[in-house]
């Protein structure tokens, strides 16, 4: 799939000293690699011999027998489309150099020494090695015939991405090599270790991976030493981890006598998106310590693309369909989270303006609900009395009984001020005035009853010496799901950068956690209420009769569309792909849908996300909560008349098999 390169993390059983062995193991997990379509297979240091060789490093037999076997895998190479980074020792000019050693297409692209040698406690590598640090510049080393670079400041290029790698210890350094990298271009991260393990030692090492590659904005692979390895007083447990810029991807079992080859897709397009809006990042490129002279000017080597791209159309790797969504272990502490955001917002403007009311509408539904738990958290954090809530319940001629009916045991529960006031009379007032016929129930039909309810809001508000709390959320703001001056406007909107996917999360922990019977059995009720702006008339039973996700489209597919155009900058095709991974029915929290499906809303996301900027452009303020945002004044600023054509253009290319791939 376009921008993603294909890693693996190889973790072979291990014989130590013997060559052969180790390399007819390298050779079956290469294999295995190839077939599954990986571009970069990693294995652990030393691996041609075993980490824990000891003293038999300085003999010659073992040098030797490490040389042969990498001529082996050169050999393999020519015949297979995968690159291999393998760890054996190198002798130059009388010194030992722990390599990890490149190999791909029938050649040997370059040797990277290790940097820092670990020389304290249960580690000696001083006894046997040198530093990569004594290597000045890059050297070019005579071995299995050819004319192989040699140095700590190699970065290789592939057609798909560039990558750097450093060794174990590296990784446990103030400044790693990987720092380096990162900022001369390389993407990903490869680092052949044999860190032994110890009890709380495994939570540590993942941390420094995942903080490195989130440093870096890298990729970062990891193979660790595992079965095989002497026992005389350490164990090697066999890690594995690929990480993606913070993130987890893939993280291998410990302690397995079996062999390990983890596999995971890197999304190098998102990692180069990242840096390009990072300027912290491109600002360190100019502050890197100077005495790294050794890799502060790095040597660039490139790596053809030689064969087919064997691999699959299918990631391997989990594509979230709620990527606004916190799941997980850590889903009621972001819960948490957010809503102490959007309540402390609140609560300073509260303060700010010396405002003795707020004022809410309150219609039953999911925006206006998490809204109105919003300003009651504010005001129990600001000590006052919730009756300093004004909820205002404006029926309409949409209005049902089950949102109705919710509002009011909503507010009443929660013991905040209650006022109804019926807008059907003013409106069929405005109507007269206008010369407009009530029957025809168009978009003036609707957004006349928007705005003559936030005129109330507004009044309303003077009249009690506060100020108007919106309740719009950001996917209603994406596709202009919202009317110009009307349920658009407000003096604070609190949902304005939560997407309904999460709004409806939140609402439902809220609910799960919330100690009255009555107000869980209110909200989980909303949650499951069709969102509708009751704008319509209800049908002949009484029920909702304009489904907002039945007009415009599912609001899980419009969330995941925004979410990968505003963090990442995607294009639609990628976009295309992305959700027909994530939407193939394998998540039970989402809906399955068709490609043709998945093609219909994202048209639709891109024509309305387009042309209802102008509403974006005059928002009100209100608390950023997440990675995303659509405020005029931060995350997004677009000109209103912007053209769409070149995204629908691509869009519509995808209808055509020869370019859906």
């Amino acid at each position: 799939m376009e921008g993603f390169i294909r890693v693996a993390s190889a973790v072979p059983r291990v014989s130590v000293a013997d060559c052969a062995y180790n390399t007819e193991r390298i050779e079956n997990l290469m294999l295995q690699a190839s077939g599954m379509g990986v571009d970069v297979v990693c294995f652990p240091e030393l691996s041609l011999t075993g980490y824990t060789c000891g003293d038999l490093f300085g003999q010659r037999k073992l040098q030797d027998d490490a040389e042969h076997a990498l001529l082996r895998l050169m050999e393999l190479s020519m015949g297979i489309n995968v690159v291999a980074i393998v760890g054996m020792p190198i002798v130059h000019e009388g010194m030992l150099l722990n390599c990890a050693a490149v190999v791909g297409n029938g050649h040997i692209y370059g040797f990277v020494p290790k940097t820092y040698l670990p020389n304290y406690k249960e580690f000696y590598e001083a006894r046997w090695f040198s530093s990569a640090s004594r290597l000045k510049e890059t050297i070019i080393l005579k071995f299995c015939g050819q004319n192989v670079p040699m140095g700590g400041n190699l970065l290789f290029e592939t057609p798909k991405f560039t990558f750097g790698i450093e060794i174990c210890e590296d990784l446990w350094a103030t400044i790693p090599p990987s720092s380096s990298h990162a900022l001369r271009g390389a993407d990903v991260i490869f680092n052949l270790s044999s860190s032994n393990e110890l009890v709380g030692k495994h939570e540590y090492l993942r941390s420094l991976v995942l903080s490195q590659s989130a440093r870096c904005i890298s990729g970062y692979v990891y193979s660790g030493s595992g079965y095989g390895e002497s026992s005389g007083d350490l164990v090697y447990s066999g890690l594995t981890f690929i990480a993606e810029n913070g993130r987890l991807l893939y993280e291998g079992e410990r302690f397995q006598m079996k062999e390990q080859l983890a596999v995971s897709d890197i999304d190098v397009e998102m990692l180069r998106h990242e840096r390009l809006l990072n300027t912290t990042f491109a600002s360190s490129k100019d502050l890197m310590p100077a005495e790294r002279e050794n890799i502060r000017e790095l040597t660039h080597i490139e790596i053809p693309s030689e064969g087919s791209d064997t691999a699959p159309r299918h990631l391997m790797r989990n594509v979230n369909p709620l990527p606004f969504v916190p799941l997980g272990d850590r889903d009621g502490e972001s819960c948490e989270e957010i809503l102490c955001i959007q309540s402390e917002g609140l609560a300073r403007r509260i303060e700010h303006t010396k405002a003795e009311t707020i004022v809410i509408g309150v219609s039953g539904g999911l925006d206006s609900t998490l809204a109105l738990l919003v300003c009651v958290e504010a005001f129990d954090k600001l000590k006052r009395d919730r009756k300093g809530i004004i909820a205002i319940t404006m029926p309409g001629f949409g209005t049902t009984d089950r949102t109705y009916t919710n509002a009011v045991r909503l507010v009443k529960s929660l013991g905040v001020t209650l006022r109804e006031i019926n807008i059907s009379k003013a409106c069929l007032q405005h109507f007269e005035d206008l010369g407009i016929d009530p029957e025809v129930h168009d978009a003036t039909y609707e957004n006349s009853q928007a705005r003559e309810r936030t005129q109330i809001l507004m009044d309303a508000a003077g009249q009690t010496k506060g100020f108007v709390v919106g309740t719009g959320d950001m996917s209603e703001l994406a596709l202009g799901w919202t009317t110009y001056n009307g349920d658009h406007m407000s003096m604070y909107g609190v949902n304005g950068s939560v997407p309904k996917t999460l709004a409806r999360h939140l609402v439902k922990r809220i609910a799960e956690n919330y100690g009255q019977n009555n107000v869980r059995e209110i909200l989980l009720d909303i949650v499951d209420t069709p969102v509708s702006p009751e704008l319509l008339p209800s049908d002949a039973n009484g029920e909702i009769s304009q489904k907002t996700e039945d007009l415009i489209g599912p609001y899980e597919l419009h969330d995941f569309f925004l979410y990968y155009v505003l963090r990442y900058g995607f294009r639609p095709r990628k976009i295309f792909h992305l959700a027909q991974e994530a939407f193939n029915g394998s998540n039970p929290h989402v809906g399955k849908y068709t490609s043709e499906q998945i093609l219909k809303w994202l048209k639709v996301f891109f024509k309305r996300f387009f042309s209802q900027q102008f509403k974006r452009s005059c928002l009100p303020e209100g608390p950023k909560v997440g990675s995303c945002s659509l405020s005029p004044r931060g995350d997004w600023r677009m000109p209103s008349d912007a053209s769409a054509a070149a995204w629908l253009a691509e869009c519509e290319s995808l209808g055509n098999p020869a370019t859906d791939n």
